[in-house]
């Protein structure tokens, strides 16, 4: 489940990052965004599960139950908030998938705001750029015979202007305090 920059691994450092969960919660937790960002298998989650305790990246504790197998929880350690500190700060990607982008919003408690803020900027640029080739293709073909050719193309812009629309919004409402407001904080 890389999606443009993405790592399975890198994601689900985030979400232990907001609180300790199991394989399943994960993959519960991610099988409720599917319709967003695709719902990862328990072949992926798993081995990356293994790969973070192994890179004590994660701690994991057992509860044992008499019924049922044991519940493995795991948590982030120190090495893991590195890990994801360092991730968090790298640029983000010029032409990221929608997928790649939901991703980061769904773990953006864990940016610093102005990295947050480029990320919806850089975001909004590249969907202006695409609406505005989605524009010129539909004025090319506005003398297409066949009126259901159009539709996909319709759909795309309707998402651009959509999008659009809502990265404006979010972008307004955030309002970043001067460099020398920072020092306040």
């Amino acid at each position: 489940m890389a999606a443009g920059g993405v790592k399975v691994r890198h994601f689900i450092l985030g979400l232990l990052n907001e609180q300790s969960m199991s394989g399943y919660d994960i993959k519960r937790f991610l099988e409720s965004l599917s319709w967003l960002i695709g719902s990862p298998s328990y072949g992926s989650i798993y081995p990356t599960l293994k790969s973070l305790l192994e890179d004590e990246r994660v701690s994991v504790e057992i509860e044992s139950h008499p019924d049922r197998p044991p519940r493995k929880t795991y948590s982030l350690t120190e090495k893991g908030r590195q890990e994801l500190d360092q991730w968090i700060h790298e640029p983000a990607v010029s032409s990221p998938s929608l997928k790649a982008f939901v991703m980061r919003l769904i773990l953006a408690d864990n940016m610093p705001r102005d990295n947050l803020v480029a990320q919806l900027q850089g975001r909004r640029d590249m969907v202006a750029e695409q609406n505005a080739t989605l524009l010129e293709t539909a004025h090319t073909l506005r003398q297409e015979p066949n009126p259901e050719r159009r539709l996909a193309l319709d759909y795309g812009m309707a998402i651009a202007a959509a999008e659009l629309d809502w990265l404006d919004s979010v972008l307004n409402g955030f309002s970043l305090p001067s460099s020398g407001d920072a020092a306040d904080e």
